[in-house]
């Protein structure tokens, strides 16, 4: 008797599985690709946030911008709601676009600057809400302002982005996502470009309107502590491929994938036992024209054994159910 398929997650709004991109360049007179993302799955439910994290060219925006649809994926396929996609252009990338929004990690640069807020939030409305009569459309402006806590409205309507701080911006350019009235919010490195003391601000405006909007939001940094403070669950990407998944806490406090560890060591711990001393890494990250064979991060692992130069290892079961892509959890290895 043939086994029952399990019921689809009607919790999941927005899946990818196996996403590929590679970027053709020309290197002399012969043709090659940047392979920025290799054979990355994800899966984003309503009212969690899951965190993306690496250091800086591991492909975190580049994964966002291929969920958005704004790069054509060289493999793989995204689905919203269970069906496939494959929209960037007129209608279907339109209607796309106003399930799935996207919250750039520069406010300075993502707001005209000649435009005021009204214009700008304006702009949002009619374009996924046309027939918006005055009163209607007056009345969402200012719920959008107050979703946000810029209040009263009525004093920042009418103000251009240079008038406005950083985190101010921030949360218009939060607000102009939430004018498409989303699903689905990819905020890439949301408060990178703030002020310190403003970030955690921001971070639970996001996780308020997470829940109070039932929102399924993917939080793309570098900073592994606001991953473990903020997100749900944490994925942790290493030269365009993801080298372990699974619940924030565990993550963060048991690391299980060696290159997870070496973030945790980099990243300042008052409370950590020993102070801060750092796990050694050799050499640098990759090139990811031509990666080195195996596991990408064996030439920097001080665990590398033989296989690991040569073959890439899946993704095995880690501790805590969690998901680790490196031989030392291969339990079927001979001994």
């Amino acid at each position: 008797m043939a086994e029952t398929p399990p019921p689809p997650d009607d919790r999941v709004v927005l899946s990818a599985r196996g996403l590929t991109k590679h970027f053709p360049v020309r290197k002399g007179l012969r043709r090659k690709a940047v392979r920025a993302v290799e054979s990355v799955d994800l899966t984003l439910r309503r009212g969690s946030v899951v965190a993306l994290v690496g250091e800086s060219g591991s492909g975190k925006s580049t994964v966002a911008r291929l969920l958005a649809m704004l790069h054509p994926a060289t493999a793989g396929e995204v689905r919203l709601r269970g069906e496939p996609v494959s929209a960037r252009f007129g209608r279907r990338f339109r209607a796309y676009c106003r399930q799935v929004q996207m919250i750039f990690q520069d406010p300075f640069a993502s707001l005209n600057p000649v435009h005021t807020v009204r214009y700008i939030l304006t702009r949002s409305l009619r374009i996924h809400h046309a027939g918006l009569s005055t009163p209607e459309l007056t009345a969402r402006l200012a719920g959008l302002l107050e979703q946000v806590h810029l209040t009263p409205p009525e004093r920042y309507l009418d103000k251009f982005p240079h008038e406005l701080s950083g985190g101010q911006r921030q949360r218009v350019s939060i607000a102009r996502a939430l004018g498409a009235g989303p699903s689905v919010l990819l905020a890439d490195e949301p408060v990178s470009m703030l002020d310190v003391s403003i970030r955690l601000g921001v971070l639970n405006l996001l996780r308020e309107l997470t829940t109070e909007l039932d929102l399924a939001v993917l939080y793309i940094t570098h900073d592994i502590a606001s991953a473990r403070y903020f997100a749900d669950t944490t994925v942790v990407m290493y030269a365009g491929e993801i080298v372990e998944s699974g619940d924030s806490e565990a993550v963060t406090q048991d690391p299980a994938h060696p290159y997870t560890r070496l973030l945790i060591a980099s990243a300042p711990d008052p409370d950590r036992p020993g102070g801060d001393r750092e796990i050694p890494a050799r050499g640098e990250p990759p090139s990811l024209i031509t990666p080195p064979p195996g596991c990408r991060f064996h030439p920097r692992c001080p665990q590398a054994m033989e296989r690991c130069r040569t073959q890439a290892p899946p993704a095995l079961p880690g501790p805590g159910g969690r998901a680790v892509a490196c031989w030392l959890y291969d339990t079927e290895a001979p001994e």
